[in-house]
């Protein structure tokens, strides 16, 4: 029994937060996909951020934190796009919620396609 290769990830230019790739048509509607990640503030990143609270201005150990998390989720986004046979997201959008404190579930998602060149 051989093992099929995971699906190639989508190419982010086919990611949208339109309804519409421009150039593209879209052949088939496949549904919404999404990427769940749930993250936690380390002890001694809270202990940091505290710190930088105190300095005032971009809390720089938090806003890494969020855009590694919404990488990830993006990234896991695109996967099930593919491993669903989609070539392009449209109305891709984020969701966060605080599941308890210091734990943060963020969400991206979107409406997995597939299009052809017009």
């Amino acid at each position: 029994m051989s093992s099929m290769p995971p699906p190639a990830l989508l190419d982010v230019s086919m990611v949208t937060t339109a309804l519409e790739l421009p150039g593209y048509r879209i052949v088939r509607n496949i549904g919404v996909v999404r990427g769940i990640v749930v993250r936690s503030r380390s002890i001694f990143g809270t202990i940091g951020a505290s710190l930088q609270t105190i300095l005032g201005g971009n809390i720089t150990l938090l806003s890494q934190l969020c855009e590694k998390t919404r990488q990830d989720a993006f990234v896991m986004m695109m996967q099930h796009a593919s491993e669903r046979g989609a070539n392009a997201i449209i109305a891709a959008r984020y969701d966060a919620n605080e599941l308890m404190q210091g734990v943060t579930e963020v969400l991206a998602y979107g409406t997995a396609v597939v299009v052809e060149r017009q």
